[in-house]
């Protein structure tokens, strides 16, 4: 059986897809939006409640309690094969990352150069790949895990190494939220470690921070893109200088 959790993730998941916020889904059922919020946070939901909300949002019940009981530990990457594909073609890299973002075919075409039908068959490929699951109205759900990230030295980060990289790093990293950090250290193999797992632990608070931001308003939110690398690491021109060992 589905934890309480679960379906009330799958709700909230639902509810993003369809526009309905917590402040739509009070007026609509006559509560306050803290009192809506309250129930969301509880952890909890009765199942009359729960048919009340699903009636309230033109959501089927059938569907939140098929999706909740069928949930299975998402992946964390995307296989080879799958990278492969997304960079093979730049449209289809961007609506994945769009994905990745929770945006919805509407955001996607009003930002980009994109049709309508293009960015459908974007998302048919997606589903195909097996990075999302398309549903009714062009709506999706996401089949990987909120700690997602791209395989290490695949396809995708080479991608971003050639093309992205210079492009990010290119800006001044001094508007409000906004910080550029290079911090140099010493360190053991397993102060190393440590520090990974901490870095892991932070990329799990963005996607927490990015969940929670989901109820907000488009005009409410901007694009935020985070890069941490740790690694065993020397600038090639201070290499350079390093001492010459005396022949023994």
């Amino acid at each position: 059986m589905s934890s309480p959790e679960t379906i009330l993730q799958v709700l909230r998941a639902e509810m993003r897809s369809a526009g309905v916020t917590y402040r739509t889904l009070a007026d609509r059922i006559g509560m306050s939006e803290s009192s809506v919020k309250r129930i969301f946070s509880s952890g909890d939901m009765s199942l009359t409640r729960l048919a009340r909300i699903c009636k309230a949002t033109g959501i089927a019940m059938e569907d939140v309690l098929r999706q909740a009981a069928d949930a299975a530990p998402q992946a964390d990457t995307l296989t080879l094969a799958q990278e492969r594909a997304l960079v093979s073609e730049p449209h289809l890299l961007l609506v994945a990352i769009c994905c990745v973002g929770q945006w919805s075919l509407a955001q996607i075409v009003e930002t980009y150069e994109l049709t309508e039908a293009a960015c459908i068959k974007c998302l048919v490929k997606l589903d195909r790949l097996g990075l999302i699951e398309l549903k009714p109205a062009n709506r999706y759900r996401m089949k990987v895990s909120r700690a997602f990230r791209w395989r290490p030295d695949g396809p995708v980060q080479h991608y971003f190494r050639e093309v992205v990289v210079g492009d990010y790093f290119g800006g001044r990293f001094d508007a409000p939220g906004e910080t550029l950090l290079c911090v140099h250290a010493r360190l053991s193999q397993p102060s190393a470690v440590e520090l990974v797992q901490k870095i892991q632990q932070l990329a799990g608070e963005l996607a927490r921070l990015h969940e929670l931001d989901q109820r907000l308003d488009a005009g409410e939110r901007d694009g935020f893109t985070l890069i941490l690398g740790l690694r065993s690491w020397e600038f090639a021109a201070f290499t350079a200088m390093r001492r010459v060992a005396a022949a023994a």
